[in-house]
């Protein structure tokens, strides 16, 4: 059976004290008894403070980002080694505000995939299509080249690491949402696409997130469908009550 997951991206928000008041109001409310993986992603100055803070919870840490190199002259970046040195053993790549904002390439982002592998890193992958792609009906072939380029050259065994997260950029922060049968229609594709290329084992076994406006009051519908295995949330991960109904529309 696949992992179910909601994991919540806090983007740049949420300093020292008000990450710490967070992470309060989740563990006093997050549910104990589930077998929801549940992640936070708070910016890299708080996740010190978050794995500490969560230690003896259900709650696990990411990071937002991470370099591709071990080590060097990147002034601003942070390495795996160093993720790892402070408990952080999962990490958010690809995303879409990474590849538009700070122009991360395929081939950029690849390498952050093997960095990861080779320090047995966890990794949350996210790709998807823009609005401009969906309209002009571009967005099965843009998510199948982001997923070749970025993703595809790994190995088999390498997979167990992997958490795949579908974000369609459109929908991100816009308050726009794909219908749950459009999220349904791209996941079983992505699924099909990893079959393809890997086999059936691979395909069913990882588990496939859905990042685009998701709130409580449609988790629940989303994450019914039989190939989307959890959300990557984004704004309503902010607010406590919001990201447990989350975690509840799934449980």
């Amino acid at each position: 059976m696949r992992n179910k997951i909601v994991a919540g991206n806090w983007k740049m928000n949420k300093n020292a004290e008000q990450t710490e008041d967070l992470l309060n109001e989740l563990i006093a409310n997050v549910p104990t008894e589930t077998e929801v993986q549940i992640i936070v992603s708070p910016t890299f100055v708080n996740l010190s403070l978050a794995v500490n803070h969560l230690e003896f919870t259900n709650i696990e840490v990411a990071a937002q980002n991470m370099h591709q190199a071990a080590s060097g002259a990147y002034t601003g970046e942070v390495s795996a080694d160093m993720l790892k040195s402070i408990g952080v053993n999962i990490v958010i790549l690809g995303h879409s505000e990474r590849r538009a904002y700070f122009h991360e390439s395929d081939a950029i982002i690849a390498a952050k995939v093997d960095t990861a592998l080779q320090n047995q890193m966890r990794i949350i992958f996210c790709f998807g299509e823009e609005l401009k792609d969906r309209k002009n009906n571009q967005h099965f072939n843009v998510v199948e080249n982001q997923l070749r380029d970025g993703l595809f050259h790994i190995k088999k065994e390498d997979w167990e690491h992997l958490v795949l997260a579908y974000e369609p950029v459109w929908a991100i922060g816009t308050g726009e949402t794909a219908s749950p049968d459009q999220a349904q229609e791209m996941h079983q594709f992505i699924r099909e696409t990893v079959r393809k290329v890997f086999d059936s084992e691979i395909a069913e076994g990882v588990s496939i997130l859905y990042g685009g406006s998701v709130k409580p009051e449609n988790a629940k519908e989303i994450f019914s469908k039989p190939d989307v295995d959890g959300g990557l949330i984004g704004g309503a991960a902010l607010k406590a009550a919001d990201f447990v109904g989350i975690i509840n529309g799934i449980a």
